[in-house]
């Protein structure tokens, strides 16, 4: 029998876990053709959920355009990603989508060729002979165009969009102020991963995109939304999870959609069926989890120097709400100076070990911050 729980992919169908409400609002803002910067931790789904909505939308009033910007280092990659996501969101065959590539990018020779599936996929090589033309205001443009051009509205969504932060210069996010402003048939959603850098980007009045849109923080799911979610795999795989079970994962994971899903995975294949899970199953299966995570963990752990560790130590066994700079933190974890512990903050959140939250200091890999505390007892 198949196990039931998704993780580590876009989840989607019956694997994908309430979200009724951000599915509203969101659907509402593409509705609006609002620019929104959408962000939370890493793994909460934030992919997942935009899929689903953009899957939603009617085809004939629609066209949606999502760009992963993790591959992207500066203004070149960015406007050739972007190129290459217009394009193939408005074709579906090999000629239509070399014909729409050609009308749109005068700067930028397309070639067509089929991927491992079948379907026919661009890139795109510089047309010497035009280097005159402005490439990156050139791809900003497609939306407005493509718009008017297919009598639809467009939705583009610009996923892991902190990366455009590592970019030499600001130049991408002042050219794609300029032109989104312009676009009123256009929903724009920004994704990101480091919450504190997408705050940095809208909320920093220095920055370009500063105040460029509404913002919308993803949160946790919670807890009574999964106990009916966990309870119906189960029981629809003939297994049984009982309510109090169920609470002490949720309390174990805090309700994160990866955490959650990839605990149940194991849990399930430990429960026989007709069985009921114990909580000596859950034991069981956090401990296989941290097993299997346990040299990753290692590697990063050994990578670490003395004053990172000892802060990763504090907030680990602390939580969230320690006040980290303060006398008692610096002198329990033996950090010797205030300064060292803005040193390793930098260095981890540089490293996307940790993140900042409205209340202090977060570890946000749960199975991370529990093998710390468990080292620790050894």
């Amino acid at each position: 029998m198949k196990n039931p729980f998704q993780y580590g992919g876009v989840v989607s169908g019956e694997s994908f876990c309430n979200r009724t409400q951000e599915v509203a609002d969101l659907r509402r803002a593409v509705e609006n053709a609002e620019k929104l910067f959408v962000y939370s931790e890493r793994r909460l789904g934030k992919t997942s959920l935009i899929r689903k909505v953009l899957s939603e939308l009617p085809e004939d009033e629609y066209l949606s355009v999502y760009i992963d910007l993790w591959p992207t280092d500066g203004e070149t990659s960015f406007a050739l990603a972007c190129a290459k996501a217009f394009s193939e969101a408005m074709a579906t065959s090999a000629d239509k989508l070399l014909h729409t590539a050609k009308t749109f990018f005068n700067r930028l020779v397309p070639s067509v060729t089929a991927n491992d599936e079948g379907r026919p996929v661009v890139t795109f090589g510089f047309d010497q002979k035009r280097p005159d033309v402005p490439l990156l205001e050139e791809v900003l443009a497609m939306p407005a165009k493509a718009a008017e051009k297919e009598g639809k509205r467009i939705v583009v969504v610009f996923d892991e969009f902190q990366q455009i932060l590592e970019y030499e210069s600001d130049v991408v996010e002042r050219l794609l102020r300029s032109s989104i402003q312009h676009q009123t048939n256009v929903a724009y959603i920004f994704c990101g991963s480091r919450k504190h850098l997408i705050r940095q980007m809208f909320m920093d009045s220095r920055r370009p995109m500063y105040r460029s849109g509404a913002h919308y923080p993803l949160g946790l799911i919670a807890q009574e939304h999964w106990q009916t979610f966990i309870a119906d795999k189960f029981s629809g795989t003939g297994k049984r999870i009982g309510a109090e079970t169920i609470a002490a994962l949720c309390r174990l994971t805090e309700g994160h959609p990866f955490y959650t899903q990839h605990l149940c995975h194991p849990l399930w294949e430990l429960c026989d069926e007709g069985g009921e899970v114990t909580q000596e199953m859950i034991e069981r299966a956090t401990q296989l989890l941290l097993d299997r995570e346990s040299y990753a963990f290692m590697n990063l752990w050994d990578s670490l120097a003395r004053n990172p560790r000892r802060f990763l130590r504090g907030v680990a066994a602390e939580g969230s709400a320690v006040q980290v700079f303060s006398s008692g933190f610096v002198r329990k974890y033996q950090m010797g100076s205030s300064s060292n512990v803005q040193r390793a903050i930098e260095l981890l959140l540089k490293k996307d070990i940790i993140d900042k939250e409205e209340g202090g200091v977060v570890i946000p890999d749960r199975f991370f911050r529990l093998w710390i505390n468990r080292k620790q007892q050894l």
